[in-house]
């Protein structure tokens, strides 16, 4: 059955979540997701879930592509969610299992050993846009929480880019995000990130929601 007329996919999700009804809408949905960059995580469960009261009508590759956007959805868990719900059978599948490694590499920032896997599975994330911009947006952020400099060398294995790639990627860093570039030991560049509150602890101090000392200091001498 199409999806009926002045209802979106959310409210259909919403009021029925359980009716078979709506399948084939939630796998265009999926689809519309992909080619429009966007992302609805409880639609994907839900079609996900149907599945399970419906294993003849899964769609692989529906699947993969919600694995997929799970993904470029780090670091929030969605990945894990959603591979809970599809049976372990279907998991044992080649393209699955490599998605699962991908997953892996991720949550344990093993970056240079994840693109690895990236090009030997080019085919299927390839469908996806955003995909590898996605990911190195992640990496950075990973890199962040770490890191208040780092050497040049270490960012191109987390975000996968080299040479002249390499450098209009710093250029837009450094003009658009508050980067900066420092001149290390010998010829070596180190990458300067943004201040915040992981990689200069400090900070987390002072940005609480406690009442600064000097103020504490002019009440006190109010009262006295």
């Amino acid at each position: 059955m199409g999806q009926q007329v002045g209802y979106t996919v959310e409210q259909l999700v919403a009021v029925n979540p359980y009716n078979p009804d709506i399948l084939a809408d939630l796998e265009n949905h999926v689809n519309e997701q992909v080619s429009s960059q966007t992302y609805s995580l409880d639609a994907n469960l839900c079609l996900l879930r149907l599945y399970q009261f419906e294993p003849q009508r899964m769609n692989t590759e529906i699947v993969a592509r919600i694995l997929i956007k799970a993904l470029m959805a780090m670091p929030a868990p969605d990945f894990s969610l959603c591979l809970f719900l599809i049976p372990e059978q279907v998991q044992m599948e080649e393209q699955f299992k490599a998605l699962i490694v991908l997953s892996h590499y991720l949550e344990t920032a093993r970056f240079p050993q994840f693109w690895d896997e990236v090009a030997k599975n080019r085919h299927m994330l390839e469908v996806v846009p955003g995909f590898e911009q996605t990911i190195q947006a992640y990496a950075i952020h990973t890199l962040s929480l770490t890191y208040q400099k780092m050497p040049r060398p270490v960012l191109a294995e987390a975000v996968n880019l080299e040479g002249l790639s390499l450098d209009k990627f710093l250029e837009y860093q450094v003009a658009n995000n508050g980067w900066g570039l420092e001149k290390g030991s010998g010829s070596l560049q180190l990458v300067v990130l943004p201040r915040n509150e992981y990689n200069h602890p400090e900070l987390k101090k002072s940005s609480g929601d406690g009442i600064p000392l000097e103020h504490v200091t002019r009440i006190f001498s109010i009262l006295g």
